[in-house]
């Protein structure tokens, strides 16, 4: 953990919680060593604050590169923020940019870090959760990690798609049971990688309350379509 994350994290945490009065449920669900995946549906841009806010230990996720190279105050305020919370550069114009992805979060998770994912690949824009993307049954059968499910509420009522700032609302994280990849691993891979991601996707929703939408979501243009960045 970087000296700027713990400094970070020791001041936004008692912002967070007193602002928006986040109700976090089964920490100890995550393991405190080794590699680990952070599964979550996606409401809003906070919610990649919200997660390692709420979670016991480090979690990185990947970031527009754009984000690393802003200019003047504003920019390097920016750049210091996801430099610290060890967040991960990509382009997105890459003709590389999936498998680069997904190479980058399997360095992640083979160096015994967190790593946070949305498999749905982009924020829901009608408060559904819709099918997910096997980028995170790839991860985690290729790298041998557990999936810990996350339901995120209220994250998008705090910014809602489009708003600039942030608003005063209830938020609620919740980290489910482990999900072990082991039992898919005799499969054959594309049928394991579906399975595993729709019992991730079911866990997720158990824990949002979320109505469930047999479809992939949109992306918006340039996205990744295996890890959603």
């Amino acid at each position: 953990m970087t000296v700027f994350y713990a400094v970070g994290k020791a001041i936004t945490v008692p912002l967070a919680k007193g602002l928006w009065r986040p109700t976090i449920t089964g920490r100890d669900n995550i393991p405190r060593s080794g590699g680990v995946i952070l599964a979550s549906n996606h409401l809003s841009f906070i919610d990649s604050f919200a997660i390692p806010i709420a979670s016991p230990r480090p979690v990185s996720f990947l970031a527009k590169s754009d984000y690393f190279t802003g200019t003047g105050v504003s920019g390097a305020i920016r750049r210091g923020f996801f430099v610290g919370s060890q967040a991960i550069p990509v382009d997105r114009h890459s003709s590389r940019a999936a498998q680069e992805s997904l190479e980058l979060a399997l360095e992640v998770l083979r160096e015994g870090r967190a790593f946070g994912i949305y498999p749905e690949g982009t924020r829901s824009r009608d408060g559904r959760i819709y099918r997910g993307r096997t980028g995170v049954s790839w991860l985690a059968l290729t790298a041998g990690v557990p999936v810990v499910p996350v339901g995120l509420v209220g994250t998008d009522k705090v910014q809602p798609v489009g708003a600039k700032l942030p608003s005063l609302a209830k938020v609620r994280v919740a980290f489910g049971t482990p999900i072990s990849p082991q039992r898919y691993a005799a499969m054959p891979a594309g049928r394991a990688r579906r399975e595993l991601t729709d019992e991730i996707m079911l866990a997720i929703a158990t824990l949002s309350g979320q109505e469930r939408v047999d479809a992939y979501n949109e992306l918006p243009p340039g996205s990744d379509p295996a890890i959603g960045v």
